[in-house]
């Protein structure tokens, strides 16, 4: 660790301390630092079956988390090891794993975005009103 990260560290320790010095405070930081890494979490968690960074953003909500709760650190500790094994296995498995995960994926963005109505609202800007674009929903 070189000497501005260890002055960091020490700096994020004492203003930790200071908090954690005053119940009350400390129990609103903690609640805080819950509620935005449940909220990161959740957005991550939806996230992963989509082209992007899903499990990067499920990796954050762990990581805030698990900077004030122990049980999210183990959490984090185990998930990295599983996502690991899971990208390890995947990448042994060749170029068929990997056309059917593309087609699988390209499936479930087309019909996400067919479901929440997209390809009804772009037709709509354009003229075309054809049934079968429209989402099943009922907005």
């Amino acid at each position: 660790m070189s000497v501005e990260q260890e002055t960091r560290s020490t700096g994020w320790r004492a203003f930790r301390a200071r908090i954690a010095a005053r119940p009350t405070l400390n129990l609103a930081y903690r609640t805080g630092v819950a509620v935005l890494g449940v909220a990161v979490l959740a957005v991550g968690i939806l996230a992963i079956p989509y082209p992007g960074p899903g499990w990067a953003i499920v990796f954050a909500g762990l990581g805030l988390l698990a900077s004030e709760f122990g049980w999210a650190r183990r959490a984090l500790g185990w998930l990295r090891d599983k996502y690991r094994q899971g990208m390890a296995w995947y990448s042994a498995r060749g170029a068929a794993m990997r056309v059917f995960a593309v087609i699988a994926t390209c499936a479930l963005v087309v019909a996400t975005l067919w479901v929440l109505g997209t390809f009804g609202m772009v037709g709509s800007w354009i003229g075309v009103e054809w049934q079968w674009l429209r989402s099943p929903l009922k907005w």
